[in-house]
């Protein structure tokens, strides 16, 4: 497939550049579009509707108007809905893919199996609709029964980004609507054509009028945000991002007291020790560094191996760096795709350049690459890392890998939790009893033991520290979108009537 400037796919009509308001395709109210680029070629591949305030109002009024209805439907029938809407997706799971390669530049492959991933959302929580238990609860009061509910919190904000642009929103979107909740999600700015695609699929499962609306916006995003969080109407607002932003956006909350749930930035430590196989700590770091060219929250940031490993590690890690393919996501054979826009590679060339300032030895790598287009950086690998350099205490968002040496547990744990975030950490070890050690001592609020990929719809995912709070997919996930209602009954004790 070769590249242009608008997607090809095999159902055109999913390829629309309008937002998706109670269930209808509209412009903004003022009439101003902003423009979406390929970041393989810096092209632009369409336009989308640049929203504000009045429009967002307008979501948040449709929503609202249509929660009434949607949360008395019963767990099966919002069930059946996001079993359906599962489906569409996988059975448009090639255009997806091309969509979300073409604004987001991931290689195909990587890309079609985010639009598994983000589906496996809507089949999880298509099954959790229906178990949505109360407790009844021994009351100390004689004569009170009392038991809880659990019901929809109302009308949710959704705020995602542009890493993950079917999985971040599906993440959202599918526990809300198996709340019973109404949804107003605005979609990243950079790859808003995910987002409409997946609110044409909700069309077509039969999901009603005003349950889910897709808002879009660039330069209007901080507007759109303020809407969202300043709303008596929005009830809770659930937001993937910057750390930065997410404080913002919990002030704005603050007035209207909504629940909110953040997942914000992330500095990962990824840690081999001595004991650990090498094959398996080379394989998981790779994985877990340069996926999606190191843009993810959750990538290794700082990566830690035991003296007595190291040499050998840095060589078997940098042999394998070597073997990849860069260029645009389309071509065959590509592994790793650009960097979303230009301030990522000069993110990711001040982290190198700040790291070989100070002593940092480039193993591989370590530069732009405009020859294949404006937004490409060389996977990098540099060894001789120190606790003092930028890559340590920033989160490089960019494929470049820091090798920090260390001599003892105590010191690598130390180094790992010196840090305000605490998203999500690795180690590699094959004794059991250190395994246990360590994921107690290490402060995020996710840890893969001998493994470099730990996201799964099964799993909580989730931060401590100033990485948020909530946790979204798993059993937890749905818990986020439901109050909990106690309702106590008394005079319920007595003689038994009659003879």
């Amino acid at each position: 497939m070769a590249t242009s400037n608008a997607p090809t796919l095999k159902d055109q009509s999913l390829f629309i550049q309008k937002s998706y308001i109670n269930g209808q395709w509209v412009d903004a109210k003022s009439g101003k579009t902003f423009a979406v680029t390929n970041p393989a070629t810096g092209k632009d591949i369409g336009t989308m509707p640049e929203m504000n305030k009045d429009d967002t109002q307008a979501a948040i009024d449709a929503a609202a108007k249509a929660f009434p209805s949607f949360r008395k439907t019963t767990g099966r029938e919002r069930a059946r809905m996001l079993r359906k809407w599962y489906q569409l997706m996988m059975d448009n799971a090639d255009d997806l893919g091309r969509l979300i390669t073409w604004e987001n530049g991931k290689p195909l492959t990587d890309a079609k199996g985010e639009v598994t991933y983000a589906a496996n959302f809507f089949e999880w929580f298509s099954e959790e609709a229906p178990r949505n238990y109360g407790d009844t609860i021994p009351a100390s009061v004689v004569g009170n029964r009392v038991f809880t509910t659990k019901e929809p919190v109302g009308v949710v904000g959704l705020i995602t980004p542009w890493n993950f642009p079917a999985a971040m929103i599906t993440r959202k979107i599918g526990p809300a609507l198996a709340a019973g909740c109404t949804v107003v999600a605005k979609s990243p700015g950079e790859t808003p054509f995910t987002a409409a695609a997946l609110a044409e699929l909700a069309h077509r499962a039969g999901i009603p009028a005003g349950v889910v609306n897709i808002i879009t916006a660039l330069d209007n995003t901080a507007e759109v945000g303020e809407a969202l969080t300043s709303s008596e109407t929005v009830r809770k607002v659930s937001f993937t991002g910057s750390t930065r932003v997410g404080k913002i956006l919990m002030k704005q909350s603050s007035d209207t007291l909504k629940k909110l749930s953040f997942e914000l930035g992330g500095n990962a430590p990824f840690i081999v020790f001595d004991d650990a196989d090498l094959d398996t700590a080379v394989n998981g770091a790779i994985a877990s560094k340069f996926r999606g060219s190191g843009q993810t929250c959750v990538c290794a940031n700082r990566i830690y191996v035991q003296e007595g490993i190291y040499d050998k590690f840095a060589t078997a890690f940098t042999e394998k760096v070597q073997n990849f393919k860069v260029g645009a996501g389309d071509q065959d054979g590509v592994t790793h795709g650009p960097l979303i826009h230009d301030r990522a590679v000069s993110k990711a060339k001040a982290h190198v350049d700040d790291a070989v300032k100070q002593g940092g030895k480039v193993l591989f790598g370590g530069q732009e690459m405009p020859n294949l287009g404006p937004n490409f950086f060389q996977p990098t690998v540099i060894r001789d890392m120190k606790s003092d350099m930028q890559l340590a205490h920033e989160e490089t968002f960019g494929p470049v890998a820091g090798l920090f040496p260390f001599k003892s547990e105590a010191d690598v744990v130390a180094m790992a939790n010196d840090t305000e975030v605490g998203l999500a950490g690795y180690f590699f070890s094959k004794d059991i009893q250190r395994c246990y050690r360590v994921a107690e001592a290490i402060q995020t609020g996710m840890v893969g033991i001998n493994t470099g990929l730990i996201s799964d719809p099964a799993t909580p995912f989730g931060g401590v520290k100033h990485s948020g709070f909530g946790r979204e997919g798993s059993k937890y996930g749905i818990d986020e979108y439901q109050i909990i209602k106690t309702v106590t009954m008394g005079g319920m004790a007595g003689e038994l009537q009659g003879s």
